[in-house]
């Protein structure tokens, strides 16, 4: 029965994990891929397109204020810097006007993607703030790691004693 409880309570933590796999590719199709093909873009239309459609899924989302923190806030996710940051960007693309010179054009692509990239430890990366692919519910998901991490640590032992 021990035994039993044990690999429950390993399962309840690969769900967790599931389930934290599943919502950060829900958000990679329905937003952060289409962030990805605005700062690859190589025409202001095609970039304006895909940061509208990025946009929208933000805003339909309620991903336009908040902090994805749990404890304290910080810059780096802050919601309403980021949305405001990728409105204004999708103003800038409209604003291009349809006889500005091939420079003006590149200019205004290549501060998009400074503005929706980062360098990171694994090439460059989307600027999104941490943990945005399952807010509003980052405490739910935090509080169901701690349960499934506490589950395990109390239960294996225990299993593993009697055997």
């Amino acid at each position: 029965m021990r035994m039993t409880l044990a690999i429950l309570a390993t399962c309840f933590f690969l769900g967790w994990g599931l389930a934290r796999v599943v919502e950060e590719v829900r958000f990679n199709q329905d937003c952060g891929g289409y962030l990805e093909r605005a700062a690859n873009a190589n025409t202001t239309q095609l970039a304006e397109k895909e940061m509208a459609r990025a946009l929208e899924y933000i805003e339909r989302n309620k991903l336009t204020e908040g902090y994805t923190s749990l404890l304290w806030k910080t810059p780096d996710e802050d919601l309403g810097f980021w949305y405001s940051n990728l409105s204004a960007s999708l103003v800038e693309l409209r604003d291009v006007r349809p006889d500005a010179s091939q420079l003006e054009r590149s200019n205004v692509l290549m501060k998009l993607r400074e503005t929706l990239t980062n360098t990171g430890e694994h090439g460059t990366e989307l600027t999104a703030p941490s943990g945005i692919s399952v807010y509003p519910h980052n405490m739910a998901y935090c509080a169901w790691a701690v349960a499934a991490i506490l589950l395990m640590a109390i239960l294996w032992p225990i299993a593993l004693y009697d055997m």
